[in-house]
């Protein structure tokens, strides 16, 4: 009796190691960690290509980072896929063994928020913080944003892929991280009607997310003439350096702003000249920006984009 059931455990050991070995094979490799810099002390940068967002990209076009604390770590973006949020998160734990506590999104576009959902299983569990108007806006382009996911990275459309934020900013707040405090600001309707920034106080790291676009064309998804006043209100700010939300680190501010402010001024100007003049959408399209459009990547993609959305702000203004 003793033989046979040593025998039967014998079996049911070797069946349990058969069936272990084949889950971990049929297991998806762990994400490689992002490449990040150290900007600041505590504060690291990985610099999304300077490129359209879709399936040649894997989703990696948008500046992702993150800032250790003693305490814990805030995540600013995830990026435009859910692999790439996993490979953020390796880089994390690559970096640092103090948890994620918070995971902050500066607004609602795919390229900013995809790859939140690698980080709803962590533990413990991180709270995810955004703009007031971010919960409505990413509630209103969900459906068009997993259809996107589907078309273009092949991940079946699940809602729990769109992570909700569980604190909402309407004016400010402070986030604390141990020895480290993280102050984020609401801004009225600008890039998008959700934009947020946040600035590291201790090293003087402005994250300005998509307020600020270096190469790659600003593109307008919120007002015009509000992104040219939060503007002038962020200009008066005194940051050591700025994370654009797209486009390399810079330590010149304001002057780093400047091309964008040349290229959204030259749209208002030439958008009002043309509705002065009485021309149609569909003529303002095809004439207004197009010298100031010429200096800037993907410019094919947005530019005609941003005249539409100008044309129908500024055609019913006093």
């Amino acid at each position: 009796m003793r033989v046979r059931a040593m025998r039967s455990s014998m079996r049911a050991l070797g069946w349990l190691t058969a069936t272990w070995c084949a889950l971990a094979a049929a297991a998806p490799p762990a994400a490689a960690p992002l490449e990040v810099s150290e900007i600041a002390e505590g504060v690291y940068v990985h610099q999304g290509k300077q490129e359209h967002w879709g399936a040649t990209t894997l989703g990696d076009v948008a500046n992702v980072g993150f800032i250790v604390g003693s305490r814990c770590v805030a995540v600013i973006d995830t990026g435009g896929s859910p692999a790439v949020g996993a490979a953020l998160r390796a880089a994390i734990e690559r970096t640092t063994p103090v948890p994620v506590c918070y995971v902050i999104n500066t607004h609602t576009h795919p390229d900013h928020v995809f790859g939140n959902v690698a980080f709803t299983a962590t533990e413990p569990a991180p709270q995810f913080v955004g703009h007031a108007h971010l919960p409505a806006a990413l509630s209103a382009r969900a459906p068009f944003y997993l259809n996107a996911l589907e078309r273009d990275f092949g991940i079946a459309a699940d809602h729990a892929l769109i992570v909700y934020p569980g604190i909402t900013v309407g004016e400010t707040l402070e986030l604390e991280l141990g020895d480290r405090v993280l102050t984020l600001r609401a801004w009225p309707t600008a890039h998008t009607d959700n934009d947020l920034t946040v600035f590291d106080e201790r090293t003087r790291t402005l994250f300005a997310s998509d307020l600020l676009f270096v190469g790659h064309i600003p593109v307008i998804d919120g007002r015009l003439t509000g992104w040219l006043s939060v503007m002038k209100e962020l200009s008066g700010m005194r940051p050591a350096r700025v994370v654009p939300g797209h486009g390399a680190v810079s330590a010149d501010w304001p002057g780093v702003m400047a091309p964008q402010e040349r290229y959204l001024r030259a749209i208002l100007d030439e958008t009002r000249e043309a509705i002065r003049n009485r021309l149609t959408i569909g003529e303002a399209v095809a004439r207004v920006g197009n010298d100031a459009a010429t200096r800037w990547l993907l410019a094919e993609q947005f530019h005609r984009r941003n005249v539409t959305a100008a044309f129908a702000e500024l055609e019913w203004e006093d």
